[in-house]
């Protein structure tokens, strides 16, 4: 989808920080995308980078057949930057050495000493010890060390247990660093990954959310021409974003098919269809299809054969709906973004098979039975990219930063086996929840907030009977990115308030607990 010239490619030896990285390049203005370790020459040239970022990963240099990059990215006289593992296999492939330790590893957060000038250490804040060194915090996470740099290299930093922190082949642009600039604890960590990127391989903004937003619509019409396509709209900010550049693009040419599953939130089928077909003059066809859902899901307990049941019936009902259109549809267009990828582990950039967290409906393909194409325009970006060109695309504020939903809707978030009356417990308490997050001018200060059905009764007093009823668990967090998050601290008056609420307005829930999971260990969602 992305035609700029300037490009950073992030070549994966498996590192947990890999998708960081994208992030940090792409907040520069810079476009950058993750390939695997094994790519080839072609596949490099056909990319056509301006930099290279060889990443970190768990794997050991000083192991028979550890990964190694292709010759190619040495002889390519493309600006290359290698990051503890790809620092480590930069120096083996070059003619260095580096050596297994146990007494000297390093993990946390170290002071670096900045020895020598360099590109890539210019225009940072410095501070200074006794002797007067320039010092850097930075996050280290090794266990190998370089003993000795290749011919025509020297050492830019060095820690006290690491002589080689920063090495440098200046004349060839090739330059490596032990630790890790991409993560918050490296204090000036953005300022090198932006000094290798803007500086050194000459890189220019322009992957800003107007050209985003240009290159989305004209891949769309690149790639459909003029053949019909559904999408399934939602109402959440991945389908919004993405019905609208295909309406932007395709005009008349898209149908989107919006069904009411009953798993969507209080009102919210009846706000959908007054928002979309009236203010945006999108073509919506509407169907209520609860019984189907809630028959499929009777009897499943587990919430991967949830998921997986509400993704196939979805598909089912698309398909149903483009065989009944008077003119053949050829596509079906979905709102997958890069986090949804990467949790399913459909991503190939790692070293080894990673295991599934959770799987989306809208990942992974779609059955050989469906006669329809796929298309998912924003596919390559985060959920704060996705927000910024919705933006561009004129889509109003509180729309676009509307907590995420996830495609299951309450499916996963009613714990257990899914029933129309849990549904409808949970509907309600998570409306009072959110309005009262309103209500405190809280909402919009938090990432995302739900409230969950658990399969569980607990004992309680109303006035003066016993109640043996439902338990509600609430869920808030604050993230930025959504691969890690913390949950929110609200204030206990509010929980109070809200406790209060729920027990008291709902009928068939005793208890209200709150969820103070961070993610890891936990996920944001409950299943």
């Amino acid at each position: 989808m992305n035609n700029h010239a300037s490009r950073i490619l992030i070549i994966n030896f498996g590192s947990q920080y890999s998708q960081l990285l994208v992030r940090r390049i792409r907040e520069l203005g810079v476009y950058s995308e993750i390939r695997s370790w094994d790519i080839t020459e072609a596949q490099i040239r056909e990319f056509s980078p301006s930099g290279i970022i060889l990443s970190g990963g768990p794997e050991s240099t000083t192991n028979n057949n550890s990964p190694r990059i292709s010759e190619y990215v040495f002889k390519a006289g493309i600006p290359i930057l290698g990051i503890c593992y790809g620092m480590q296999t930069i120096t083996v492939q070059l003619g260095g050495q580096v050596k297994k330790t146990i007494t000297n590893r390093e993990f946390g957060s170290t002071k670096l000493v900045v020895i020598k000038d360099s590109p890539l250490v210019r225009n940072m804040k410095y501070y200074t010890n006794e002797y007067g060194q320039l010092l850097l915090d930075v996050w280290m996470s090794h266990t190998d060390h370089i003993t000795s740099i290749p011919k025509n290299f020297f050492s830019i930093a060095s820690t006290k247990n690491c002589p080689f922190a920063i090495i440098a082949n200046e004349d060839k642009l090739i330059y490596g660093v032990q630790f890790h600039p991409e993560v918050t604890h490296t204090s000036q960590g953005q300022q090198i990954i932006k000094n290798f990127v803007l500086d050194i391989c000459n890189c220019k903004a322009l992957w800003t959310p107007k050209q985003i937003t240009i290159d989305a619509i004209n891949y769309i019409r690149e790639k459909v021409g003029n053949e019909k396509v559904i999408l399934g709209l939602s109402g959440g900010v991945d389908s919004t974003v993405t019905a609208i550049l295909l309406h932007k693009a395709i005009g008349d040419n898209l149908t989107c098919i919006f069904i009411d599953n009953g798993l969507l939130r209080l009102n919210e089928a009846n706000q959908v269809l007054e928002i979309f077909s009236k203010n945006f003059g999108l073509k919506i066809i509407s169907i209520k299809s609860e019984n189907r859902f809630l028959r499929e899901l009777h009897g499943i307990f587990d919430p991967e054969i949830k998921r997986k049941t509400i993704g196939r019936v979805f598909i089912e009902i698309f398909e149903e709906q483009a065989l009944s259109l008077k003119k053949p549809v050829k596509w079906l267009a979905q709102g997958t973004i890069y986090p949804d990828i990467i949790e399913s582990s459909v991503s190939t950039v790692s070293i080894s098979k990673t295991n599934v967290i959770k799987s989306h409906h809208n990942v992974g393909g779609l059955p050989n039975k469906l006669k329809l194409k796929l298309i998912e325009p924003i596919k390559e970006l985060f959920k704060d990219e996705v927000r910024k060109i919705g933006i561009e695309l004129g889509l109003p504020y509180n729309m676009l930063y509307r907590h995420p939903f996830p495609g299951p809707g309450l499916g996963i978030r009613v714990l257990g086996e899914v029933k129309k009356e849990y549904c409808d417990l949970l509907r309600k308490a998570d409306y009072i929840f959110i309005e009262e997050l309103h209500e405190a001018n809280l909402y919009n200060k938090l990432s995302q907030a739900f409230a969950v059905l658990l399969p569980i009764y607990s004992v309680g007093i109303m006035g003066d009977n016993r109640k043996y009823e439902r338990v509600i668990a609430l869920r808030a967090v604050e993230t930025i990115d959504f691969m890690t998050a913390k949950w929110a601290n609200i204030p206990y008056e509010l929980l109070e308030k809200i406790s209060n609420r729920i027990i008291n307005e709902i009928y068939g829930i005793s208890r209200v607990v709150y969820d103070i999971s961070g993610k890891p260990p936990a996920t944001i969602e409950w299943e």
